[in-house]
């Protein structure tokens, strides 16, 4: 198992950053203009944590070397640094001047930050020296109370012989216009690329993307597809999703452990077999056995982005429960509000549906003000209940992920014993499937494929199973 959570380890980087072509190659675009035409310039990368900028930057960093040295061009000394291991703000300005002027000593009293300006003022002391440039990451950190050191930073591209490309990466999507407007004002704002929060298919991509380098399939697809799903929905953070597969093997590895130490085992031969020795059977060889399902995706997503509002759901008594699937039912066609009066009406043909006697209006308007106290629904002024106005407050995918239960249900027949593992919807008319089949484990703990339940002549029906 190291290999496969080293595979999905956060400090493992890959040899390319899949879906972030577009941004890299704006970035590429501008160093490659800055470095052919001997001019200096900057360029602002934000976005969410986990989107791909740091990782971005290094790859744009080697790119640009290698394309000058192709063209015949004399390749950029380059200064990456994270802002967060500086010991001060202000030693960024002597790093940059220890890449100018690495054997000379500072005389007199100027700063580096003055020695740097002067440098970039002289035509002479720059016609011979090589374009830098300087990558800073975490610049957010450099912002103090005067933001003198942010502008005069950036303020170091705008002198008449400067060498420098500047590129900062930060999360804020504002900051060059809230900590740099005197920027703005002399026509020098920097470039902006934002690197926008992964989407579903995004996630998918780049975890299947790492997985490539495995000899075997160690996620069912969807497993994989839960994760991208959630994660998505819930940030859009990259590093998030890996963390998320690699507890998932965690689990996974538990389980096998558990498994092997509690089993008595036989080899061919019929001795006996330890448990260290049939986990490691059971890790390695047959990697049939040791995959991520579902059941693991979804236990790792709970421990992940378990949240109070989850939890608040689960909660809830029964009828509220179903109020809070009329609403996502309701709103599902592109409405963002409704009356009391029309949600109550999709509350009773859901009751109906599932042969649950409905509450009374009074009780129905009740129950909606505690929806509304509890944050989960945001309710309108009217005098009469019914006109006030309804609109859900927290997402959907929350909704159906409290309201799904996981059911490890055993069966035994002639032939075979299994356990059929098995989420569970409370409502399902409102997420329109009953069920959904995660796996069946037998007794050997091979692992059938996900949907061959409906071909097994199992001695109970699973459309029996309630919850």
């Amino acid at each position: 198992m190291r290999a496969v959570k080293e595979a999905v380890h956060v400090s493992t980087a890959p040899s390319t950053v899949v879906c972030r072509e577009d941004e890299q190659k704006m970035v590429l675009d501008f160093c490659k203009a800055c470095v052919q035409q001997e001019k200096a310039g900057s360029l602002y990368v934000c976005g969410c944590p986990g989107t791909g900028k740091s990782l971005s930057m290094e790859l744009v960093k080697q790119q640009v070397i290698d394309w000058a040295k192709m063209e015949g061009l004399q390749p950029p000394e380059v200064l990456a640094m994270n802002c967060t291991s500086l010991a001060n703000t202000s030693v960024i300005f002597s790093k940059i001047l220890g890449m100018h002027q690495p054997k000379k000593k500072s005389i007199g009293s100027a700063s580096p930050l003055q020695h740097l300006q002067n440098l970039y003022s002289n035509k002479q002391a720059q016609s011979s020296s090589k374009m830098m440039l300087i990558i800073a990451d975490e610049l957010d950190y450099l912002i103090t109370r005067d933001r003198a050191v942010l502008h005069d930073l950036f303020m170091l591209t705008t002198f008449p012989f400067s060498r420098c490309i500047l590129i900062g990466i930060a999360n804020s999507i504002d900051l060059a216009d809230r900590f740099l407007p005197r920027l703005q004002s002399l026509n020098c704002k920097p470039m902006v690329v934002t690197f926008r929060a992964y989407s579903k298919d995004q996630i998918l991509s780049i975890l299947q993307e790492r997985l490539l380098v495995l000899p075997y399939i160690v996620f069912h697809q969807q497993a994989l597809e839960l994760c991208a799903r959630k994660v998505a929905a819930a940030s859009g953070d990259m590093r998030k999703a890996l963390s998320v597969c690699r507890s998932a093997v965690e689990i996974l590895e538990a389980e096998l452990r558990e498994s092997a130490s509690n089993t008595g085992l036989t080899s061919a031969e019929g001795d006996f077999v330890s448990p260290q020795t049939a986990l490691a059977h059971e890790v390695f060889p047959s990697q049939e056995n040791n995959t991520v399902r579902i059941d693991h995706m979804a236990l790792a997503l709970s421990k992940t982005f378990r949240s109070p509002i989850v939890d608040t759901i689960q909660s809830l008594p029964q009828h509220q429960q179903i109020i809070l699937c009329s609403a996502v039912k309701y709103f599902r066609g592109g409405k963002k509000d409704t009356t009391v009066g029309e949600l109550n009406k999709s509350y009773i043909d859901i009751c109906k549906s599932a042969l649950i006697p409905p509450v009374g209006i009074l009780e129905f308007s009740s129950m909606c003000r505690v929806l509304n106290d509890q944050g989960l629904f945001k309710l309108g002024q009217s005098r009469d209940d019914k006109f006030k106005r309804v609109t859900l407050k927290v997402d959907e995918a929350d909704i159906s992920f409290a309201l799904q239960v996981q059911i490890h249900h055993y069966c035994t027949d002639n032939i075979l014993s299994a356990r059929v593992i098995i989420v569970s919807y409370r409502y399902p008319f409102i997420w329109n499937r009953e069920f959904v089949c995660l796996g069946i484990v037998f007794s050997n703990t091979a692992l059938l494929d996900m949907w061959a339940v409906s071909n097994l002549q199992l001695s109970c029906s699973i459309h029996d199973l309630k919850v």
